[in-house]
């Protein structure tokens, strides 16, 4: 059954989720000035990190190298928020401490962008 606050935190994690994508992106693409580099690491980025997020198998049965990168992928906690959300029937203390990875992640990033962007007039 859907609840107005399952709703709302949908939402949440989706803004979230949205943010922490643009902004790795972004990071990606600070100094670059090609126009057609970043078409090409974008589908290669995401074939590379959809896959080991858990999306298509569980995470439970890869190897060890492949859990590692798992860890490290932010997809991962994606899928996860949302099958708690969706598949579990969980509510905030389902996906807290992935909306607290993500939102990290995103935060780390942007404060490299920032860094990183380039300073002219």
């Amino acid at each position: 059954m859907w609840e107005p606050a399952r709703l709302v935190y949908l939402i949440v994690v989706l803004a979230v989720t949205s943010l922490a994508m643009i902004s790795m992106m972004f990071l990606l693409m600070v100094r670059v000035s090609d126009p057609l580099v970043p078409r090409a690491i974008f589908g290669v980025l995401n074939t590379l990190l959809f896959f080991p997020s858990g999306a298509v198998y569980p995470t439970a049965g890869f190897p060890v190298w492949l859990r590692a990168m798992s860890f490290v992928d932010p997809f991962t906690y994606v899928v996860d928020a949302l099958k708690n959300l969706l598949l579990k029937d969980t509510g905030f203390a389902g996906i807290g401490l992935d909306l607290v990875i993500l939102t990290s992640f995103s935060a780390v990033l942007i404060t490299g962008c920032i860094l990183l962007f380039k300073r002219q007039i």
